[in-house]
């Protein structure tokens, strides 16, 4: 396993993290979600992430349960802030009071005394930047929270949190988590070049476009049983033939180079520098130890410009 800086901080993070959207605390049992943790840390994994509203919690607590077997200090643990966790008019968002409620309640289901990096999971248009930061801010001051970052924000509002994190010499973003894969390059326009610029690294999620990139889905009409596509329903724009028809012009490439589709998928990302990990999502223990493997795949000029050929 290879690691990157997270930013322009001194931190460094395994270029293949795990994380628990749709996973753990959710529809893979329990044993499995275990291993497949365990696997990760065995396999050089460093960085592992969740959020509050992953199954309101739940994957929270399993995560932190499973990482307490670890030395604290071998680990980076993340986690995020903005969505809904209750009724009232307060229980969402990036409100000082929200943040301050929701970092307490996520150290308390993770049973971890600080958090290595805290997000805010959407930017939030009806609370100043200046109180979202300054919250986080005193969050870093009290130990709770090392690092901060965001999640989906555009190129404009992490420039204003910038502006205002050096106005009021607050603690700066160093990261942006952004969807990213061979099917979505939205940020290749705008999110990369600031972050290059700025010193905020990307750590992406869905980089296998949820297991289209595995070469698993073989036509737009059935998808495998207990799959993502099966289980999230998806539209025919999200696993189309002419998509699937691309992955399996790729796994010609990947099978060339003696690995898995996956592996392929991985590895274009990674030829990012601006990108510090790429996220992976694993329901079993030998997909992670599969998906682990990219980070030590360093593609060629001429084959990313024929995989350019067939994403265009």
């Amino acid at each position: 396993m290879k690691y990157r800086r997270l930013g322009k901080s001194g931190l460094k993070v395994s270029e293949i993290s795990l994380g628990s959207w749709l996973t753990y605390g959710g529809y893979v049992e329990k044993d499995n979600a275990v291993k497949a943790i365990q696997t990760a840390y065995d396999k050089g994994i460093n960085f592992f992430d969740t959020a509050n509203v992953y199954e309101r919690g739940a994957a929270e607590e399993l995560l932190g349960q499973t990482l307490k077997a670890y030395p604290r200090e071998s680990y980076v643990l993340a986690t995020k802030v903005f969505g809904k966790m209750g009724d009232g008019p307060n229980d969402m968002g990036l409100s000082r009071k929200h943040i301050m409620e929701q970092c307490h309640a996520s150290l308390k289901r993770l049973g971890h005394d600080y958090i290595d990096l805290y997000y805010c999971h959407r930017y939030h248009a009806e609370t100043p930047i200046e109180e979202t930061l300054r919250a986080l801010d005193d969050l870093v001051r009290q130990g709770k929270v090392l690092y901060i970052g965001v999640s989906m924000w555009t190129a404009a509002q992490m420039e204003a949190a910038l502006g205002t994190a050096d106005r009021y010499l607050l603690d700066r973003i160093v990261v942006n988590q952004p969807v990213y894969n061979m099917f979505n390059r939205g940020i290749e326009q705008e999110i990369i070049p600031l972050g290059e610029e700025k010193g905020i690294s990307q750590v992406v999620y869905s980089p296998l476009a949820q297991g289209l990139l595995t070469g698993k889905y073989k036509t737009a009409g059935q998808a495998p049983e207990g799959s993502r596509a099966a289980k999230l329903n998806w539209k025919e724009e999200q696993i189309s033939e002419e998509k699937i028809g691309k992955v399996q012009e790729l796994s010609i490439i990947a099978d060339e180079l003696g690995i898995q589709m996956s592996q392929l998928a991985l590895a274009w990302i990674l030829r990012q520098p601006n990108v510090a990990s790429a996220l992976v999502g694993a329901s079993r223990p030998e997909q992670v130890a599969e998906n682990v493997q990219a980070s030590e795949v360093a593609l060629p000029a001429e084959v990313l410009e024929r995989i350019e050929q067939i994403l265009a």
